[in-house]
């Protein structure tokens, strides 16, 4: 259990490290997947589940909208939106995994990561998506599917909506493997940073 809650941490993290920057490309997740070096069954949840939400974004979107009572998801905190695509990921694709699991496990991400308002958010959109799939009104699509690009839309000239967003970058925790923390381009240089460059020249 703690593995896997640690692996759905990290799924939001690369999710949201994609969705700030609109870049849900294979590129962007092996860069992503550069700062998690476990190689074991962790890793492997964790891999399963983000590549989940990139396959299904589309459909599994389309739900979170409809029952978010006429919240568009792109005005939804990046964060909340990332941690309900697990869940309704888990929900729609991994009928081994109960969906009250998938729920807790959101509400608990949602109230470590996101808002004081994020965990009540989360648990009103999801237990109403649990119901509907309770009562067959939802049915997963596996042959609908959001194409995963190879590389990052920007080479085709896309530019982020949010430039602040597109000047951030996560960078890996010194002694956490596998969590990053998520920085400013237009932050000053560590004291590192600066004895490399300065032993460069």
């Amino acid at each position: 259990m703690r593995n896997r809650r640690k692996s759905r941490e990290l799924a939001l993290q690369a999710l949201y490290f994609m969705d700030s920057r609109r870049n849900f490309s294979r590129e962007a997740l092996n860069l992503f997947f550069r700062c998690f070096q476990e190689e074991d069954q962790e890793h492997s949840f964790f891999e399963e589940v983000t590549l989940g939400v990139m396959t299904y974004r589309r459909q599994i979107d389309r739900q979170i909208e409809r029952f978010s009572s006429h919240w568009k998801i792109s005005r939804m905190s990046c964060v909340d939106r990332n941690i309900m695509r697990v869940a309704v990921y888990e929900m729609l694709f991994r009928e081994e995994i109960p969906a009250k699991v998938s729920i807790n496990e959101a509400i608990d991400i949602g109230k470590k990561f996101g808002t004081e308002e994020s965990g009540a958010f989360i648990n009103g959109i999801l237990d109403s998506i649990h119901l509907a799939v309770d009562r067959g009104e939802i049915k997963a699509d596996p042959n609908e599917q959001t194409e995963i690009p190879l590389h990052s839309p920007a080479e085709r000239g896309y530019q982020p909506v949010r430039p602040e967003e597109a000047e951030a970058y996560f960078s890996p925790v010194k002694g956490r493997p596998g969590v990053v923390k998520r920085r400013a381009q237009s932050e000053p240089p560590s004291a590192d940073t600066e004895k490399t460059k300065q032993g460069a020249k």
